[in-house]
Parts: C-alpha cells; structure tokens; sequence
C-alpha cells in the first residue's frame, strides 16, 4: 500500500511516499480502508521532533481517518466489512489502510460524507473538551478564541455558543478570517496582528476581561492572554504553535484567583465515556445541521508536504484534508 512517512525530523521536505505491506488487524482490531485524512498541527510537531510525547524513526504521521472497514480481527467482529468508520489513531494515518481498535470506532451517520467525518476527531474533540471538560464553562460566560478560523477555532466558536456562552472574542490574522469566524457566531472579532490586540479584547469585555480562554500560540500571546482574563478565569492551553514556550511565574496567578490548565487529546482517549460521548454528540450536531465545519482544502495523499507547508504559513482556514 502506499504511505507517506519521514526518515529525519525537519521540514515538510523531509515527507516522502512510499510502498510498504497493508498491514493485518490483531485481535481487537479492524482493517480500514482510507478515504479521507485530517491533517493538524500535530503531525508537523512529530515531523519536526518537538510533539509532547517522543516521535520513532522513520515516522507515519495521522490521526484522524475515515473510511469503510475491510476485515476484523478476532474480536472484532461488531463491525462489518463495509462499515463506514471515523476514529483517532496514535499514528499511520497518512496510509492507504490502517489499522484500529474496534473499541475506537464510530459509524458515520448516514448522509454525513467521509471529509465531513474527519474534519471531526481531533479538533472537534479538542474544542468540545477545552471548553467544557477542561475551561469548565459555565452559562453567560464569556470566551476568547485565539485562530478562530482554523480547525479547532471553528468549531470552538460555534462550541462555545452552543454550551451557553454569552460572548465569544474570536482573535485571527486577517480580515477575511474574522469574517469567517463572524459568520460562525463570534460577537466581537480582534485582529491579533495589531499590537494593541489585548486592549480591543478588554474593550471587548468593559474591561472585565474575559473568564475562558483557548490558547495554542505560547510566547507573548499567552502572557498577552494572561493580562486578558478577569477574576477565577481560566486559560486552556493546548499547543505552542508559535515555537516559543512562555515562561510563567505561578504566582503572578494569585491575585486573580486564575487557572492555566494543560489540555492533550490523547488522555481523553484514555477515558471512553469521555470519548465516545462526545463524539457521537458532535457528529449528530453536524448532521443535524448545528455545527457547521470548515473544510479549508482537500489534496492527494502524495501533496502531504505541501499541505504542511500551507498549514505552517497560516495560508488557510478550516480542515485541511488528505485523500489516499
């Protein structure tokens, strides 16, 4: 089968295709055939080495696919060959077929179609938990969204409307951005190339500042964001696409009762009940209609480093999304 993987860390240059053996579902597991890959910010961490956990050499990234089932493994026999299938995986999704368990799988409604599916595990699941497991957001609060129009921002603007918020600040890079994030709910937008972006977010606010905020920036967005947030406020983090950690003194959060509280998708894994719920949850908004995804771009599977380059250079919004 063919697969895209990386013998080096470095840029998207090091990507290359290649063929190697369709692998055989264990017990526990099914066989699925591949139609559609959401790629994220994750798998360019692991292509660069600087992902939260280690990255082996040589590497197939991916973890988000959906497609149709082709054999079970022993144990796995709840799901039939045919089954249409979206699931999370720790790695290999950039791959003709993969393996999962069984256990990890959810049927795709019907009417909902395969790209729809997989613009939804990863960032879905991110934006639904940091609002509500992690941010803990309760009614008429309000929210900043930092890259409101990229995946996990989408969702988490109409998210966040969606468990109660009474005001969403939706920050991004361009006019054309906010505009997007507008249109999915946001009540106030911030162009957070200005650099007085902190001050329209407490204008923004009547200068209470803000009691939710989803940051993936780090550097001097996240103290930016810190001075943003009003008393018992609390700040979710859960990347540092800027490539510059920030540096805190835990005690500069006393006096403002405010939390900064790690997020990382995988321990949700852990927890079915947390997993399977939401998920389920999400896919029966989109097919109802109640959250709306953005699919940024669809591309062949051998065009991986070019859709890791458009994604580094902020050049797009919405899902982007591979096609074996």
């Amino acid at each position: 089968m063919k697969t895209v993987l990386f013998k080096q860390y470095g840029g998207p240059d090091v990507l290359e295709t290649a063929e190697v053996d369709r692998p055989e579902p264990q017990k526990g597991e099914v066989l699925i055939k591949v139609n559609a890959i959401g790629v994220n910010y994750a798998d360019t961490a692991r292509r660069e080495g600087a992902y939260v956990v280690p990255t082996p050499l040589p590497f197939t990234p991916g973890a988000e696919i959906a497609g149709v089932v082709e054999e079970a493994g022993e144990g796995g026999e709840d799901f039939a060959r045919g089954d249409r299938v979206v699931t999370l995986v720790g790695s290999g999704g950039y791959s003709e077929y993969v393996t999962a368990p069984a256990n990890s799988l959810i049927r795709i409604p019907e009417g909902l179609d395969d790209e729809s599916a997989v613009a939804l595990p990863l960032q879905g699941l991110t934006a639904y938990h940091l609002l509500t497991t992690m941010g803990k957001l309760e009614k008429g609060e309000t929210v900043l969204v930092h890259a409101a129009a990229g995946g996990v921002g989408t969702l988490a603007v109409q998210l966040a409307k969606h468990f109660g918020a009474g005001s969403v600040i939706a920050t991004a890079s361009t006019e054309e951005k906010l505009s997007l994030a507008k249109e999915l709910g946001a009540d106030h937008l911030v162009n957070y190339t200005n650099t007085n972006w902190r001050e329209a977010v407490m204008d923004a606010t009547n200068g209470k500042g803000v009691d939710v905020a989803l940051e993936m920036a780090g550097g001097e967005v996240f103290h930016e964001t810190i001075k943003c947030m009003r008393s018992f406020g609390r700040v979710v983090i859960y990347g540092v696409a800027s490539g510059t950690p920030a540096e805190m003194y835990p005690s500069g959060l006393m006096n403002r009762n405010l939390s900064v509280i790690g997020f990382f998708l995988p321990q949700i894994m852990k927890k079915p009940d947390l997993f399977e719920k939401s998920l389920e949850e999400l896919l029966l908004l989109v097919h109802e209609g109640r959250l709306k995804l953005s699919v940024g771009g669809v591309y062949q599977l051998e065009e991986a480093s070019k859709v890791h380059e458009l994604l580094q250079g902020r050049k797009t919004t919405g899902k982007l999304i591979l096609k074996p």
